[in-house]
C-alpha cells in the first residue's frame, strides 16, 4: 500500500512538472509569436509611413515635360492645339512649350512613370487645368466642341494620373477635382445625342463618378476650408437622382451641410423623383442654376415619360381634351417639341392644340428615337450670360 501511494505521488509530481513545463513553453511560444506579430504590425506601419514619405514628388514646371514634347514632336504626334504658330504647314510642326500639355498614357511594363522630371507638382497641375478651361474649353474660335472635349478630356486624365502617382491631397487636389467634375457635367449636357465616335456618354459618366467620389472623400477627410462643398454635394445627388447610395451619403452629412439651400433643394427633387411625382420634379427644377440643370437634364426624359403615363391613365377618355400649351408649360417646352414628345408616346394631338390621352394607346418610343436633347432648351435658358469658363470655375 505504501509503495503504491509513493509511486502515485511520484507520478503526480511528474505530471505536474510536465504540465508546468508545457505551460512555460506555450507561454514562451505565444510570447514570441505576439512579439513577432507586434513587430510585423510595427513593420507594416513603418512601411506605410515610408510609402508616404517616398511618394515621388514632381519637379516639372511646365504643362508638358520637355522629354515628352521632344518625342512627340519627332514622331509628329502633336495635337494642332499644341503646335507653335507659324509652323502648322511644316512637315513636322514644332510644339509650343506654352500650349503643349502632357497627354495621358497607359501604364506599361518597363516604363518608369515615377520619374520626378515627368511629374508636375500640384501647383502646376492646377495651372494646367485652368489653362485647359480658359484657353481651350472656353475658347470661342476652337471648333468643333467635340474635338475640344476630346483634347481636354485626355489631358485631364493625365492630370489625374500625375495626382495619383504623387498621392496629391489638400486644397489643390480639391480645386482640380471640382473643375474636372464641372467640366464633365457640362459636357454630359452639351454633347448629349452626339454620335458615339465623337462622344461616349458611358466613358464620360465613369470618369465623372470617379472624380466625384474622390472629391467627396477629400471633403470628408480634409481639413478645409471647402466653400464649394454644398454645391458639389447637391450636384452629386442631382446627377445620381434616385440612387439610394447617393441619398444615404447626403443623409450622413453634418446638419450644417444637409440643411443648406442647395442640398435641401436636391433632396426635395430626389424625394419627388422616388415618389414618381414628375410634376413636382419639373417645378422644383426651375429653381436650379445652370450647372445643376446640366446634372439633372439626363433624368428629364424619364420625368416626361412618367408624366405622360400618369396622364394617359388619369385622363383616359374619348371625350376628354387636355390643352397642349398647359402640358408644354409643365414640361417647360415650346408647344412644337411638346407635341412631338406626345406623339412619340402614342398620345393623339387633336386639332394641333388639344391632347387626347388613352391608357390603351400609350406606347414606348423606339430605342434611340427620343433623346434628352429635346429638353436642352430648358437647360439653355439658365445659361444665358454665363460663359463656359465662368461655369466651370464656378463664377456663374
Amino acid at each position: 500500500m505504501n509503495l503504491r501511494k509513493a509511486n502515485r505521488r511520484v507520478s503526480e509530481k511528474r505530471d505536474a512538472a510536465g504540465r508546468g513545463e508545457q505551460r512555460r513553453r506555450t507561454n514562451e511560444q505565444w510570447g514570441d509569436r505576439g512579439r513577432a506579430q507586434m513587430g510585423d504590425g510595427e513593420s507594416d506601419e513603418k512601411h506605410q509611413q515610408r510609402g508616404k514619405e517616398t511618394a515621388p514628388k514632381g519637379t516639372c514646371q511646365t504643362m508638358c515635360p520637355a522629354r515628352e514634347l521632344r518625342d512627340r514632336q519627332l514622331q509628329n504626334l502633336l495635337h494642332h492645339f499644341e503646335v507653335l504658330a507659324g509652323t502648322e504647314r511644316v512637315r513636322k510642326p514644332r510644339g509650343d512649350p506654352l500650349r503643349a500639355v502632357k497627354e495621358y498614357s497607359r501604364p506599361a511594363a518597363g516604363k518608369d512613370s515615377t520619374n520626378p522630371a515627368d511629374l508636375r507638382p500640384p501647383a502646376v497641375l492646377l495651372k494646367t487645368v485652368c489653362y485647359l478651361i480658359d484657353d481651350i474649353a472656353a475658347s470661342s474660335h476652337l471648333q468643333p466642341w467635340t474635338e475640344v472635349y476630346s483634347f481636354v478630356f485626355d489631358r485631364l486624365r493625365s492630370v489625374k494620373q500625375d495626382m495619383i502617382i504623387q498621392r496629391v491631397s489638400g486644397l489643390n487636389c480639391v480645386a482640380i477635382l471640382e473643375r474636372s467634375v464641372r467640366f464633365l457635367t457640362y459636357a454630359s449636357y452639351r454633347l448629349c445625342g452626339e454620335p458615339l465616335r465623337r462622344y461616349d456618354p458611358r466613358i464620360n459618366d465613369t470618369h465623372l463618378q470617379e472624380n466625384l467620389s474622390w472629391l467627396l472623400d477629400c471633403y470628408a477627410t480634409g481639413t478645409g476650408p471647402h466653400p464649394n462643398q454644398e454645391e458639389m454635394q447637391a450636384l452629386g445627388l442631382l446627377y445620381n437622382l434616385g440612387s439610394a447610395r447617393a441619398a444615404q451619403h447626403i443623409m450622413e452629412l453634418p446638419e450644417r451641410l444637409r440643411s443648406s439651400p442647395a442640398v435641401t433643394l436636391a433632396l426635395s427633387i430626389n424625394r419627388a423623383f422616388l415618389e414618381r411625382n414628375p410634376v413636382r420634379v419639373l417645378r422644383l427644377a426651375r429653381r436650379l442654376n445652370f450647372l445643376q440643370s446640366c446634372a439633372l437634364h439626363r433624368h428629364l426624359a424619364t420625368c416626361a415619360r412618367d408624366l405622360l403615363l400618369i396622364y394617359s391613365h388619369g385622363y383616359s377618355s374619348r371625350n376628354c381634351r387636355f390643352p397642349l400649351d398647359r402640358l408644354a408649360q409643365l414640361l417647360s417646352l415650346d408647344t412644337a417639341p411638346a407635341a412631338r414628345l406626345c406623339q412619340a408616346y402614342g398620345v393623339v394631338v387633336h386639332h394641333g392644340d388639344q391632347l387626347v390621352f388613352s391608357k390603351a394607346a400609350f406606347t414606348e418610343p423606339e430605342p434611340g428615337k427620343l433623346h434628352c436633347k429635346l429638353f436642352h432648351s430648358v437647360v439653355a435658358e439658365e445659361q444665358r450670360d454665363f460663359s463656359v469658363g465662368n461655369i466651370i470655375h464656378d463664377c456663374a
